[in-house]
């Protein structure tokens, strides 16, 4: 049974602070995606912990995690190309049943990622990315990899980006960083140790840390000043971080894309990377 089922299910039963915010959620879940625990509080008339309680008493950690749960009760009503498969990769599985399930598993991710980021928390990020006067990146692993696409973007921008894929340049990079910079610190667990103690570290030298995270309560979340969520899919497609990486790629593109919304001259910029590279393959070519 969905989320959004149990929740219609159980209303008549629910005490009325209760009942007015399981309505709303029943009534409006694609709204409720998008608003925080603080505004669906004041669209409801309720205060902020009636709905923290409300999502533990359908045994949820927090609201996040209910979040998830209307997420993905929303994209079962979404309807999949012609062809295309969600579940779990099967060792048996043939190449095209592989491919269709693979491709609905990262659509689902992507798809689930934007909705559990309310406009709110993207656009305190995107101030805080526009505002700083040094962006420090940092992920290990998989989310390395994004950190290091995201940070090309940026200096497209004339962003002022440090990165390395090595954790300890990476807090070598972090003990210099002071209260107008900020760190952009990406792990889908939160529990990565060394992405841990750099957001320890920025934190401590007064930087502003943003950590893209799962859903799940995490320490990485709690350094945090700006927290982001991405959702994988690790369970069906039991790979390496294979849609979690994806997940978190939509959201930095989707940061990306805003900024240049944002910045005046990104165009400019991003015209004059094109160009100068231009120059560079016609002197191969030569």
């Amino acid at each position: 049974m969905s989320i959004l089922k149990k929740i219609s299910a159980k209303l008549e039963g629910m005490a009325p602070a209760d009942r007015q915010i399981g309505q709303f959620i029943v009534e409006n879940p694609d709204q409720m995606l998008r608003l925080s625990s603080a505004a669906l509080a004041a669209e409801t008339g309720r205060s902020q912990s009636s709905v923290v309680k409300f999502s533990q008493k359908l045994g949820y950690a927090g609201y996040q995690e209910l979040k998830l749960a209307v997420s993905e009760a929303k994209a079962q009503e979404w309807q999949a190309p012609t062809g295309m498969i969600h579940g779990t990769i099967e060792v048996d599985d043939g190449y095209l049943t592989i491919l269709q399930k693979l491709l609905g598993s990262k659509l689902q991710a992507m798809q689930q990622t934007i909705a559990v980021n309310n406009e709110l928390d993207i656009d305190k990020a995107l101030k805080a990315l526009y505002e700083a006067r040094r962006i420090h990146l940092a992920g290990v692993g998989a989310s390395s990899l994004v950190a290091r696409d995201f940070s090309y973007k940026l200096m497209k921008l004339g962003r002022n980006v440090l990165h390395d894929s090595d954790s300890h340049v990476q807090m070598a990079n972090a003990s210099t960083l002071g209260a107008d910079d900020l760190l952009f610190a990406l792990s889908y667990s939160g529990t990565s140790i060394e992405t841990l103690r750099i957001a320890e570290l920025a934190s401590q030298r007064n930087a502003t840390v943003i950590a893209v995270t799962g859903l799940q309560d995490n320490p990485l979340a709690h350094v945090a000043d700006i927290r982001l969520y991405t959702v994988g899919d690790e369970d069906r497609v039991r790979s390496s971080a294979i849609t979690a990486r994806d997940a978190q790629l939509m959201l930095t593109d989707l940061l990306f894309i805003l900024l240049i919304q944002r910045q005046p001259d990104a165009n400019d910029y991003v015209h004059n990377s094109e160009a100068a590279v231009s120059v560079l393959k016609a002197k191969q070519l030569s």
